[in-house]
């Protein structure tokens, strides 16, 4: 089986303290730890990589129209995120789980991965972001509860 980018950012998050691996200094340790884990060297790199740019884009200023204008894609994004995925984006906004500035983090991020964007995969950029996301404990906390006790919720 191939491991993605994805499926080494969901072990570290199932895994892993945020701290562990959002501290740069502690990456090289858990780069060889995923190494040892089985993950190829090639995926572990992209997955700091796709954190780093995470981190990096949590530093832009974001500038958005009024209050509840709605976020209208460009061709690319359509092209790779469905409307299936664009709708559940939506759904958590309208939650209040999401942000209009997280909401764009995770659409950076997605389009950041190189496999298909599916919803599972959508679910677990939504959480990644979150958790890398300090005044957004309440809201990564409502995912969790949702991805791990409301069911199906990935499925």
């Amino acid at each position: 089986m191939k491991e993605t980018v994805l499926d080494v950012l969901m072990y570290l998050l199932e895994n892993y303290q945020t701290g562990e691996f959002a501290d740069t200094g502690n990456q090289d340790t858990l780069r060889d730890e995923l190494v040892a884990a089985g993950f190829p060297e090639d995926e572990v790199r992209h997955a700091f990589a796709w954190l780093d740019g995470l981190a990096q884009q949590r530093q832009l200023p974001l500038v958005f129209g009024p209050e509840g204008a709605m976020r209208l894609y460009t061709h690319d994004e359509m092209e790779r995120i469905s409307t299936e995925c664009r709708g559940f984006l939506l759904y958590l906004e309208q939650l209040g789980i999401l942000t209009a500035d997280s909401r764009e983090l995770v659409i950076d991020r997605l389009l950041a991965i190189t496999e298909e964007i599916d919803l599972e995969r959508v679910k677990w950029v939504c959480l990644l972001v979150l958790i890398n996301q300090p005044e957004a404990e309440e809201a990564f906390m409502q995912l969790e509860d949702m991805l791990y006790y409301q069911g199906d919720f990935l499925h």
